[in-house]
């Protein structure tokens, strides 16, 4: 993976982008934001905020609620509306990593034991489905129906995409179509929302709601082929889940279409029976390694989402130079770098 490294940051002696800049630039905001979370995720029922808690504050970087931060202070907001609605974001967020760990069967997220494993099946859908109502709520309070019909189309969209993603689990015949409308929906709807949303209540018009939902929209996809590419080559503390998942659990991701499509006919039957949940030893993974390794499937998706980067920056390129958006733009080059 050198080579890799080297290839994404270009000079080893530039240190790689963070989101250090952006945590510094809202993070009196995100602490409002944070006391919106933590008031709104109580509840008579104490099973309730002890699950959501669990994950809540289990790590997560809140990139999502930073996005609707710093393209309010790109806009020069100086009002407080996107607080509630950034913690909407995050619930929205949230409840959809609790239901995609049931319909998982994930061991691990954000470097913990999941939360379905500790409180059960039941309680951590129930539970999503709480902070979905949640969310909506924070939204009806803010007024706006072009902020709820913003949201509550991301929601529904994020829920297409998983069901898309199901119906394409272990189909080794997904093309590359099918998984950019699967991590479009399922990914990328919430990033341009969760930006699009600051344009909304700053009041700043439909051009700047269209550039920043590209941006959002962009980011997304990078952030996803990324996360898809280090599945297969980082390591658990760094990708905070267990390594290989997605080739255990049969997902068909970039580097599989890539490696598969490239691959000879031995290599195809291998992918096949892999993705059929035939082919899931450790050895196996070490072999899908190969292959991925051999047909450039892993550089080939990061170029991908390096592509998506570029067009995610171009999309904000007219505004004027800013703290803020030197912090958007760092943002998306962390997105691609990261575990390198």
């Amino acid at each position: 993976m050198s080579a890799t490294i080297h290839h994404i940051n270009g000079d080893d002696n530039i240190s790689p982008p963070s989101l250090e800049n952006m945590m510094k630039l809202v993070a009196p905001e995100l602490n409002r934001v944070n006391a919106v979370i933590l008031d709104r995720m109580q509840s008579e029922i104490p099973l309730i905020p002890e699950l959501a808690g669990h994950l809540i504050a289990g790590g997560g970087k809140r990139l999502r609620p930073m996005l609707t931060l710093a393209s309010g202070r790109l806009l020069d907001y100086s009002g407080d509306r996107h607080h509630k609605l950034s913690a909407a974001v995050e619930f929205i967020h949230t409840a959809t990593l609790l239901h995609d760990d049931v319909v998982d069967g994930s061991d691990m997220r954000r470097g913990k034991t999941a939360a379905n494993l500790i409180f059960g099946n039941p309680a951590a859908v129930l539970v999503g489905d709480f902070l979905f109502s949640r969310s909506f709520e924070l939204m009806v309070e803010d007024g706006s129906l072009k902020v709820l019909k913003i949201l509550s189309n991301a929601s529904a969209v994020i829920a297409e995409g998983e069901v898309n993603q199901l119906t394409a689990q272990r189909q080794i015949s997904t093309g590359e179509e099918q998984y950019l409308e699967i991590i479009s929906a399922k990914t990328a709807v919430l990033f341009a929302a969760a930006c699009k949303i600051a344009a909304v209540v700053a009041e700043s018009g439909e051009e700047s709601e269209k550039a920043l939902g590209a941006y959002g929209r962009n980011l997304g996809i990078a952030f996803q082929l990324v996360d898809d590419a280090i599945d297969y080559v980082s390591d658990e503390e760094t990708m905070g889940k267990s390594t290989g998942d997605d080739f255990r659990d049969g997902k068909i991701t970039l580097p599989v279409i890539l490696a598969h499509s490239r691959g000879n006919d031995e290599e195809k039957k291998f992918w096949k029976d892999a993705m059929l949940g035939h082919r899931v030893r450790d050895e196996d993974l070490i072999h899908a390694r190969h292959l991925l390794k051999k047909h450039n499937a892993i550089d080939d998706t990061i170029a991908r989402a390096r592509h998506y980067g570029r067009i995610a920056i171009d999309s904000i390129s007219s505004f004027p130079d800013s703290n803020a958006k030197s912090a958007m733009v760092e943002a998306v080059k962390f997105a691609i770098a990261r575990a390198y």
